[in-house]
């Protein structure tokens, strides 16, 4: 009986010991990637010029063997509520899939140049900065109301919506109409650069989900002329060039998707 008690210890022990050896281990790799997404919040903040630190997650556990090679097998960046000269405020989002350091520190320098596989970038603008650039201030942006999974619209994997037949909901006291109204508007890209976001609206919107208000017909071309613009100067974050604008929740979102990129962190905010 005695000798199974001892036993029982030096297994209880042994266990003992092993999971603080595993705390350990988990805890310092948990710190060392904590300490390496703040050097690079940092590091893009002042290669960007940013007036705070970004939202940075390097992915993938365990973190020291990423480290150790070199490269990360993903990286986000985000920057809420960045000064934009057309807008006003937008965000800039940027996923790095596969991303090899070179010759640069585990810890990633302002100056870096990284060589990725795969980038995904946004310029997200809300609602009201929206509204605020077409004269509608309590304009609110929706997804369309159905989807469609063929080639002119459909979700992309960061749960970005078609780009026609968005509903914007607002009031266009310029075109002379003073109740809230729904109008279907389509996304697109123009200029030579692809900087351009254009929204054309293409008609007025009733039922379930909407303002549910008709427009006289005499003042229909001055409501659709006030829910379209041209919003110039949306470069993407590290220039790449996009593939796709929608709606995600009430918020305009230009996404673009690169492959086999070389990319600087101070081309992170380009407007």
């Amino acid at each position: 009986m005695g000798n199974n008690v001892g036993v029982r210890k030096l297994v209880i022990g042994a266990l003992a010991t092993l999971s603080a050896v595993v705390v350990g281990v988990v805890g310092a790799d948990f710190g060392a990637a904590i300490y390496a997404e703040y050097r690079l919040a940092r590091s893009v903040r002042s290669a960007a010029n940013l007036n705070w630190d970004p939202s940075v997650a390097i992915l993938g556990f365990p973190f020291a063997p990423q480290a150790m090679r070199h490269h990360y097998d993903e990286v986000e960046i985000k920057a809420s509520g960045v000064d934009h000269p057309v807008v006003g405020k937008a965000s800039l989002e940027a996923t790095l899939h596969s991303i090899e350091l070179g010759e640069n520190s585990w810890l990633i320098p302002p100056d870096a140049t990284l060589a990725v596989a795969k980038v995904e970038s946004r310029i997200i603008i809300d609602s009201t900065h929206v509204g605020r650039y077409m004269g509608i201030p309590d304009l609110l942006v929706e997804a369309p109301t159905e989807e469609t999974d063929d080639s002119t619209g459909g979700t992309t994997e960061s749960g970005i919506s078609g780009n026609r037949g968005l509903v914007f909901t607002g009031t266009p006291k310029q075109a002379g109409v003073d109740e809230r109204v729904s109008i279907s508007v389509d996304l697109s890209i123009a200029g030579p650069d692809a900087t351009t976001l254009v929204m054309t609206a293409t008609g007025v919107l009733s039922g379930p989900g909407t303002a549910d208000r008709e427009v006289p017909e005499d003042k229909l071309p001055a409501v659709l002329a006030a829910f379209s613009a041209s919003l110039p100067g949306q470069k993407l974050p590290f220039g790449i060039t996009p593939t796709s604008e929608g709606a995600r929740g009430s918020d305009v979102i230009i996404e673009g998707i690169a492959e086999g990129v070389t990319i600087d962190l101070n081309e992170f905010r380009l407007s």
